[in-house]
């Protein structure tokens, strides 16, 4: 039995709840270059329009709903007798939502970040450009969320998971974004097992010595009842 299991989530468990992917056609994503408005030099260059994004982004997940996959990896961690850490690239805060913990490498979209003093609070759901840091008062106020090209948050607690788990599983990601795709190997070398799940392969399936493939509201709820029966 696997004591310690170590989940990576990614957009794919929240598709099902109405939250697409950078990579889907007609999203939020669609409308925008990546580096328009995920990425520090495109909000130093147009800061209104990735706060619009944001507030669009903010807006459509606190209406959104967690789905099965989400409800399933809640009753693992609550039911699994060893533990169960769940790290996600997510923002949408949707793994809390079905009562989970989760460590949040991207940042959230319910947090706003003082790019001065590095103050974190709540976010409204509409931002805008000077609005004031409740902390040091400056107009620096930003989306909490890692862009590219800047460090995913608590890479130092990740790894320590990942190189002292017995199972690392991988739910709902593209495999094409690092640090994450390398989580796999990081476990391996460490000794663990390892398993997709995802709805169709990806770059970096070969890697694992397990795989899932389907929607994640079937094939993440039927391997925690696997797991747990």
């Amino acid at each position: 039995m696997a004591d310690k299991i170590v989940i990576l989530t990614g957009a794919g468990i929240s598709a099902e709840s109405g939250l697409g992917t950078f990579r889907d056609e007609g999203g939020l994503w669609a409308q925008h270059r990546i580096e328009d408005v995920a990425t520090p030099e495109g909000f130093a260059r147009d800061p209104a329009l990735v706060h619009r994004f944001y507030n669009a982004r903010r807006v459509q997940a606190a209406s959104a709903l967690p789905n099965p996959a989400h409800a399933a990896l809640a009753r693992l961690q609550r039911d699994w007798p060893g533990e169960v850490v769940i790290v996600t690239q997510n923002v949408d805060g949707l793994h809390e939502k079905a009562g989970a913990r989760a460590i949040h490498m991207h940042g959230e979209l319910s947090c706003a970040l003082c790019a001065a003093c590095g103050h974190r609070w709540t976010a409204p759901l509409e931002m805008s450009p000077g609005a004031p840091c409740p902390a040091c008062n400056r107009p620096t106020a930003r989306p909490d969320i890692v862009w590219f090209g800047e460090m995913p948050y608590h890479m130092d607690e990740i790894e320590a998971h990942l190189l002292s788990c017995d199972l690392f599983a991988s739910i709902g990601t593209s495999g094409q974004v690092y640090p994450a795709a390398g989580f796999v190997q990081e476990a391996a070398y460490a000794g663990a097992r390892s398993i997709e799940l995802n709805l169709a392969e990806s770059e970096i399936s070969r890697a694992f010595d397990d795989h899932r493939t389907g929607p994640a509201s079937e094939v993440v709820p039927a391997w925690v009842s696997e797991l747990l029966d």
